[in-house]
């Protein structure tokens, strides 16, 4: 009798999907915060798991920041942290309250965008757990490493934002 060889999920084949750690995730049994970047942008996802499949409960990305005064680049430090601190006061307002990371296949390095962004929605209330040794240094998510310009534009984003809370 020949043996059938199964051929492993598509997205696992295609590189899209670590299961093993999506498992992971999905165990939890909490919110998970999606974090994604494009070429130009950041989004972030609040996933809930369900048989039929994952639910997006709500969603920021750095476009949005436009609304309270962005002009700079949708995909930097301090736009990654200001989605991130945005996306938390969405989910103040969904009435979540603690969620878990979902970086995908993204390496995990300190300082990244993807932990800027945990930085924001940590600093906006959300309770995430984490490590503070991962976020990026302060001079660097205020954009003081662009210009001085950035940092001033920064703080205005910010004091935005707090005034829809």
């Amino acid at each position: 009798m020949k043996k059938i060889k199964l051929l492993p999920y598509r997205r696992k084949r295609e590189g899209n999907t670590n299961y093993k750690k999506r498992l992971e995730l999905l165990k939890s049994g909490k919110i998970r915060v999606v974090v994604r970047r494009t070429l130009r942008n950041i989004l972030v996802q609040a996933v809930q798991y369900e048989k039929d499949g994952d639910k997006t409960l709500f969603s920021t990305t750095s476009k949005d920041l436009k609304k309270y005064g962005w002009k700079g680049y949708g995909r930097n430090t301090p736009a990654a942290y200001l989605v991130g601190y945005l996306f938390g006061t969405k989910a103040k307002q969904h009435k979540v309250a603690e969620a878990i990371l979902d970086q995908g296949l993204y390496a995990t390095r300190q300082g990244t965008i993807t932990f800027a962004v945990l930085k924001g929605v940590v600093d906006a209330g959300l309770q995430v757990p984490h490590d503070p040794k991962i976020f990026p240094n302060e001079e660097r998510i205020k954009g003081k490493h662009i210009s001085e310009d950035v940092s001033k534009e920064f703080e205005a984003v910010k004091a935005n934002i707090q005034k829809v809370k």
